[in-house]
């Protein structure tokens, strides 16, 4: 089952922003994140399964984490692919019974010049991106050299039905790589490096 709206690396290279969305509100939020260049950094696909190097599990590892370190997130579907990584987060409104994001009281988030709100799906794919540039360039031995692109893609799941589809999608993810267009083999393009599976 394909997601509306959904991720489409063909078409959708930058954050498609609700207007005025305060992005910190409870609810339900998918996102993706892209490597630099689109390397394959993460490990590779092999019998429709993900098998992840040590790069790969540093990015599952530190999603693992999230919920122990942020207690306003709770951990969703998720998967690690070759070079990108696709995740449902869902933001806890304290009261726990919020799981999709409400869009028909929309909220204007503050303005903050000094980078994403606190709190906010852009304040924490900030830090997870932080995190695991660390931790990936030291095994590399490569200090400031960028793991991801510099944008990612995020959408506000809206009602129970799209969360089940977004769900879908992810889980399968790893079965449709052989024809998804960032695979660098379906491309016939042999100038992506793959990362050795460890």
């Amino acid at each position: 089952m394909e997601v509306k709206n959904s991720y489409n690396p063909q078409i959708n290279r930058h954050s498609l922003r609700l207007k005025d969305y305060d992005y910190s509100s409870a609810g339900a939020y998918f996102v993706t994140l892209c490597t630099q260049n689109r390397v394959c950094l993460f490990g590779q696909v092999i019998d429709d399964e993900i098998v992840l190097n040590k790069n790969g599990k540093i990015v599952r590892d530190e999603w693992l984490r999230t919920s122990e370190i942020r207690h306003e997130i709770v951990l969703d579907e998720y998967v690690v692919m070759p070079n990108h990584f696709h995740a449902i987060i869902l933001i806890n409104d304290c009261r726990g019974d919020q799981l999709v994001a409400r869009t028909d009281n929309l909220q204007v988030a503050r303005t903050n010049t000094n980078g994403p709100k606190s709190g906010s799906i852009g304040a924490f794919i900030a830090g997870f991106k932080s995190v695991i540039t660390k931790h990936v360039n030291e095994i590399r031995q490569t200090p400031g050299v960028p793991v991801w692109q510099r944008n990612y893609y995020e959408h506000v799941i809206r009602d129970e039905d799209e969360l089940k589809e977004v769900r879908q999608y992810i889980l399968t993810n790893p079965m449709k790589w052989a024809l998804d267009r960032e695979n660098p083999e379906y491309r016939g393009r042999g100038d992506r490096p793959v990362a050795p599976t460890e």
